[in-house]
């Protein structure tokens, strides 16, 4: 039993799984920093308050308080995340890719046109030929 596990635990996608994980967490807490230590406190430069919990509270009934602001704030930092994430890896990333095949010289294959599309792409020029 306990060979059973080493080997499972010794598996190369259990341990890029955990590597996956620590180097994700790190990242998490890089862009989080980004987000709440340069991002936020440039919004609040613009609109005076990175935080927007307290507007739009609505209370209603016995003293029940709807928090739109809350909503909001997580909002506004996700949206700023996904754009961290998308301007600071993702489009340097694929940059970094394209020149790399460029340089390799691999090009991207040609899609395989569909036979049914070709027959009625045919048949569409065809049918201009005869009428002209």
């Amino acid at each position: 039993m306990l060979k059973g596990f080493r080997d499972f635990i010794m598996q190369g996608n259990v341990v890029d799984l955990a590597v996956a994980v620590v180097i994700g967490a790190a990242f998490g807490a890089v862009i989080n920093s980004l987000v709440e230590n340069i991002l936020m406190p440039l919004i609040a430069a613009l609109v005076g308050s990175p935080n927007f919990d307290n507007f739009l509270v609505v209370t209603i009934g016995d003293g029940v308080a709807i928090k739109f602001g809350v909503f909001l704030t997580v909002l506004v930092n996700f949206i700023l995340i996904a754009a961290a994430i998308y301007f600071i890896v993702v489009v340097p990333m694929k940059h970094l890719a394209e020149m790399r095949q460029a340089r390799l010289g691999v090009e991207e294959p040609a899609e395989e046109l569909d036979p049914q599309v070709a027959l009625l792409a045919e048949i569409r020029d065809e049918l201009r030929n005869r009428t002209v």
